[in-house]
């Protein structure tokens, strides 16, 4: 039966991931990707053994698809013996290099700056969220930041690892960063409801929730809307293990669309639930003290978190074409962002969905993942 396990620690989305790839990339040419497969032939079912999946986060509802996908069996169905889970944070970027994961769940934003600054063998195949889940959150009674302007003359809390897609959205609205006063914070947003800062880059099913939870009105500059649209929570692979596995990625992709089509279609408090247990889960196998360091799941925030995501999954291009699927508008759209935060990449540099086009030909019916 398909499983799960847990590693962990702090560090978010790491947009410029490139400067620790390089040593990785000297072992992605011989990295085999370490998994057995074996199309089954003559009604036989196949059997691709085991892989291994970094999350780009800690095991929350951000994953809440993977766990429909252990829960129901869908991993089983595509043939796996056992699918590794395992709890970001983390680009995943050197690992796939590296071999020693074959499949990340990451951003648009560390895959591009691989492929530019180190010329990583990388694809993205599939992708979660369609819109940049990025915002500049602000209090509403402070800086209320409503447009890419009002960022002018405020003092804005950016994390070192988002400076590079912070730079971009200055970069595509045309602002001086001269005029912008950024200050380094961390993840947590105290300096925010503290007034420390005017606005506080922060996600729209995270951070955003948790000042709005402790009972702050909050205006949201999200950055899918202003110039700055990429996908997130990207499938990504190594060239090499896309060349050799089609199948077996098929097959995976296809147990992670019936477990996400679960998200859309099961009460979001069956789903708060199932995310809890594996959040429990996880938390028991840690060695750092993830409990510790991130708190006891919050029920009200995990269900307002995934209704938020929803948002940023379902768009009406996935409502024409299916779940993970990629237009050539977003796939230019991406590109464009990733330029204006210095990353130089093409289109097919960056991208091959020919999988998942594949698996919606030859299997329509499960475009409609909507109740």
């Amino acid at each position: 039966m398909a499983t799960h396990s847990t590693l962990s620690r702090r560090g978010r989305l790491a947009a410029g991931a490139a400067a620790f790839v390089a040593s990785a990339l000297v072992l992605a040419g011989c990295a085999s990707g370490g998994t057995t497969t074996a199309a089954g032939g003559d009604g036989e079912e196949a059997s691709y053994g085991e892989i291994s999946v970094q999350y780009s986060w800690i095991k929350n509802e951000e994953f809440a698809g993977e766990f429909y996908a252990y829960e129901n069996g869908y991993y089983d169905e595509a043939g796996f013996n056992e699918v590794i889970g395992i709890s970001g944070p983390d680009t995943g970027v050197a690992k796939l290099l590296s071999g020693t994961v074959q499949v990340a769940l990451s951003d648009a934003a560390s895959v591009g700056a691989a492929i530019a600054e180190e010329e990583a063998p990388l694809k993205i195949i599939g992708a979660t969220f369609q819109k940049n889940p990025f915002t500049i959150l602000s209090l509403a009674d402070g800086g209320n930041i409503t447009t890419p302007e009002d960022l002018v003359g405020k003092t804005i809390g950016v994390q070192d690892s988002n400076a590079s897609v912070f730079a971009a959205l200055l970069n595509a609205n045309g602002i001086d960063p001269a005029d912008v006063n950024v200050v380094p914070v961390d993840f947590d947003p105290t300096p925010l409801m503290n007034g420390d800062v005017d606005g506080f880059m922060a996600y729209l099913t995270n951070e955003a929730l948790t000042v709005e939870l402790a009972g702050y009105e909050v205006t949201n500059l999200a950055y899918a809307e202003n110039g700055v649209p990429y996908v997130a929570e990207t499938f990504t692979v190594t060239d090499q293990y896309l060349a050799e596995n089609r199948e077996l990625l098929e097959a995976f992709l296809t147990a992670e669309i019936k477990g996400w089509t679960e998200v859309f279609q099961q009460p979001v408090e069956d789903t708060v639930t199932l995310v809890e247990q594996y959040y429990n889960e996880a938390a028991a196998e840690s060695s750092e003290g993830l409990e510790a360091v991130f708190g006891a799941l919050d029920p009200e925030k995990t269900a307002l978190g995934i209704e938020a995501q929803n948002l940023l999954i379902s768009t009406e291009e996935t409502e024409a074409n299916g779940l993970f699927t990629i237009s050539d508008a977003l796939k230019e759209q991406t590109v464009a962002s990733l330029a204006a935060a210095g990353w130089e990449v093409s289109v097919d540099d960056l991208f091959d969905t020919t999988i998942i086009d594949e698996i919606y030909e030859e299997n329509p019916e499960l475009i409609d993942y909507l109740p």
